[in-house]
């Protein structure tokens, strides 16, 4: 993949019928964030981002766009996913809507 693949704008998108956030570049997806859903809450199961596409901070642009889209609707945020659990580590403007999240440190 090329740097110039890369920096086309990424699009980001919640698939509901498939319990995903996506992230695209191009006509291309370049990561997912899979979740489950409930009455009050998304359960973040797991987040990669094709080799391809590493090192461009796909993934973070992902994580953030999830989990602002989760507080949006008004759902709380279960952090099963390692990646999503260490990005809320660093990213404390979510920390009144995370249930059941491992010990903290703040930065």
């Amino acid at each position: 993949m090329t740097d110039s693949a890369v920096s086309d704008e990424p699009r980001l998108v919640r698939n509901e019928p498939e319990s995903r956030y996506e992230v695209w570049v191009g006509e291309t997806r370049a990561g997912i964030a899979t979740y489950r859903e409930s009455d009050s809450r998304v359960t973040f199961v797991h987040t990669i981002v094709d080799k391809a596409f590493g090192g461009h901070g796909l993934g973070s642009r992902l994580a953030a766009f999830a989990l602002e889209d989760t507080v949006s609707r008004g759902k709380r945020i279960v952090p099963r996913c390692p990646f999503i659990r260490e990005y809320l580590q660093s990213h404390h403007e979510f920390d009144d809507h995370i249930d059941d999240l491992p010990e903290r440190t703040r930065s």
